[in-house]
């Protein structure tokens, strides 16, 4: 369910027009408090329905026994629990997970937010084998790539240029400005139609050479 603007969108320029005070009539308030209702197997809840995860740990010393108690629990039989709890005052179905001596909380996805995978794979060829040629070259390519992960592999691009503007704005304002210098003259656009096999061959050269 989409809502625009106190409006419920049902089909393209078709809105159920909502009130404010319908809206705060359903609105929840926020609660630290998680009721486990259902237990399940860790393994039966697939990735696609996690959505974001929140450390849980407890707040005094007569909560942390329970805690572990329930904690140490589903560790040994492999569960997860299963529970809702008000957040931002929305509820959401929540899935509790031990990890190490604590638990990890994921928000779960509702299944209108799910998609099926074979509606979008249905064009994939199933007897499309892979080109005998390029195999070697990509196996190649991933072998010699292949690196240990390293949270910086998933850095924000747009937050560290906006970070160094800010910080070239700071040193700016320390010194004079100068007179700004020309902007160099518009290189043509690209060709973006390349040769995969190419690529390959340029990709593997290149990681050999630096290789020696």
């Amino acid at each position: 369910m989409e809502i625009y603007s106190g409006g419920y969108q049902r089909g393209e320029n078709d809105y159920v027009m909502l009130e404010d005070e319908e809206l705060e009539n359903v609105a929840l308030d926020s609660t630290k408090t998680i009721d486990i209702s259902t237990f399940t197997p860790r393994g039966s809840v697939e990735w696609i329905w996690l959505d974001t995860p929140y450390y849980v740990s407890p707040n005094d010393p007569v909560g942390q026994e329970a805690f572990s108690v329930i904690r140490d629990a589903m560790e040994a039989q492999d569960m997860v629990g299963i529970s809702r709890l008000v957040i931002s005052r929305r509820e959401r179905a929540v899935m509790l997970e031990p990890r190490g001596k604590g638990i990890v909380l994921w928000t779960l996805r509702y299944g209108d937010e799910v998609r099926d995978e074979g509606t979008y794979f249905a064009g994939i060829d199933d007897d499309e084998t892979a080109d005998s040629e390029m195999m070697p070259l990509v196996q190649q390519l991933i072998k010699k790539q292949t690196q240990h992960w390293n949270p910086k592999m998933v850095i924000d691009p747009v937050q560290d240029r906006l970070l160094d503007i800010i910080a070239t704005k700071k040193k700016a304002l320390k010194k004079p400005a100068k007179a700004k210098a020309k902007a160099p003259a518009s290189a043509p656009a690209p060709n973006n139609v390349i040769n995969i096999m190419d690529a390959l061959k340029k990709s593997v050269a290149a990681e050999t050479r630096t290789g020696k």
